[in-house]
């Protein structure tokens, strides 16, 4: 129903801000991520938005980027997962990260997020496999990266680099490497 929203950023109260629209003033919940990519009060913000209707409450979510706001939709389909668990995700990590962790069925990583038990973990992995990354603009391994690199950036990504570095050390290795290699490989171009 309101799928974007453009006007002045009036109040930043996280994970909640007020946007202004003309008069109106829109309260809406946003991830981490978008909230610290956010301009200054009084400048001007555009977000994409899910708008939620329930008995007891009309929400507003808001996201910097299709990406996230795909992602949020397939998550509260997920049997268990509300809005706010689905924003503790995307607050937790970002697109990106948590393709890779599906990807890898890493349920360790998705456990460190608040809210995230062992089970939720692997209800995430089982009803998400397959589903994220082939058509979300801006995710690395829905763009052709294969299963041992997939591997390779989650392992980098548990050594503690970040997501960044960890893709970028996977994008110069070779498309045949395996996955024992290819961390071996990217820990030596991280010496250098």
């Amino acid at each position: 129903m309101i799928g974007r929203i453009a006007g002045r950023l009036i109040e930043k109260n996280p994970p909640q801000i007020l946007v202004d629209v003309n008069g109106i003033g829109y309260e809406i919940d946003v991830p981490m991520s978008t909230f610290y990519n956010l301009p200054e009060i009084g400048q001007n913000v555009t977000l994409l938005t899910h708008f939620v209707v329930r008995e007891d409450a009309q929400l507003l979510y808001g996201f910097a980027t299709n990406s996230e706001r795909s992602v949020f939709r397939l998550l509260i389909k997920i049997s268990g997962i509300g809005a706010r668990t689905a924003l503790a995700i995307l607050s937790g990590m970002n697109v990106t990260t948590l393709a890779t962790a599906i990807a890898s069925q890493d349920t360790a990583m998705l456990t460190r997020i608040p809210g995230i038990g062992k089970k939720t973990a692997e209800r995430l992995v089982l009803e998400l496999k397959g589903k994220l990354g082939a058509d979300l603009e801006g995710v690395t391994l829905g763009a052709g990266v294969s299963d041992a690199k997939a591997d390779i950036v989650a392992a980098l990504i548990a050594l503690g680099y970040s997501e960044r570095e960890a893709v970028m050390a996977a994008k110069r290795l070779p498309a045949d490497i395996s996955v024992n290699d290819g961390i071996r490989e990217a820990l030596k171009s991280f010496s250098k």
